[in-house]
C-alpha cells in the first residue's frame, strides 16, 4: 500500500465496529465514537497513519458543531465531515450536555462518513420511536379481508394488522 488512497481504502473494506451499547428506551444496539475510535487502533500501526477528529461551532438560527474526522499519514490527509445542531432546548440536560450530546454524535459520523461504516441497520435508520408500522392492506390480503368481512368478520381485527385507509374501508 503505497499511497494515504490505498490505505484509506484498505480500511474502509476490512474495518468492523461492534454496537456494542444497548438503548433501553428505544431498545436496539448501537456504537459509539469510541467504540469506532476503539476499534481503529490496530490499523494505526499497522498502516503507519493516524486519526484526529476537529471540531468547531457553527453559528447561525441553531448552534451546530462541525466534527472533521482527519486521516492522515503526516504528510497528506483525507477528511470527512459531519454538521450537527445543538438541541438547546433538550430536557433534563445542562448546556454542557446538550453541546457534549451533539459532539459525540458528529464525532461519530464523521468517522462513520470517513470509514464508509453503513448505519442502515442503526438505531437511527430502523427506530420506529413506539410507531407500528402495519403492512398496507391490500392484493391478497385485501382479498382475505373481504372474504373475512363477509363471513361475519370484525373489522378491528384487520385494522389491527392492517393499515387500512378510508377509501379501501
Amino acid at each position: 500500500m503505497k499511497t494515504l488512497n490505498d490505505k484509506l481504502a484498505y480500511m474502509q473494506a476490512n474495518f468492523k465496529s461492534k454496537k456494542s451499547r444497548f438503548n433501553f428506551f428505544g431498545k436496539y444496539n448501537f456504537r459509539s465514537a469510541e467504540d469506532i475510535l476503539e476499534a481503529i487502533k490496530p490499523y494505526l500501526t499497522e498502516l503507519n497513519v493516524s486519526v484526529r477528529i476537529e471540531e468547531e461551532y457553527v453559528e447561525g438560527n441553531v448552534p451546530m458543531l462541525k466534527s472533521l474526522a482527519i486521516f492522515t499519514d503526516g504528510k497528506d490527509s483525507i477528511h470527512a465531515t459531519a454538521i450537527v445542531g445543538v438541541d438547546l432546548n433538550q430536557k433534563g440536560m445542562q448546556v454542557p450536555q446538550q453541546f457534549g450530546s451533539a459532539s459525540s454524535y458528529g464525532k461519530k459520523y464523521a468517522l462513520g462518513n470517513l470509514l464508509l461504516i453503513d448505519d442502515t441497520q442503526d438505531s437511527d435508520a430502523t427506530n420506529t420511536h413506539d410507531k407500528i408500522t402495519k403492512p398496507k392492506l391490500s392484493g391478497e390480503a385485501l382479498n382475505k379481508a373481504k372474504e373475512y368481512i363477509k363471513s361475519g368478520g370484525d373489522i378491528k381485527a384487520i385494522k389491527s394488522k392492517y393499515n387500512v385507509t378510508p377509501a379501501v374501508e
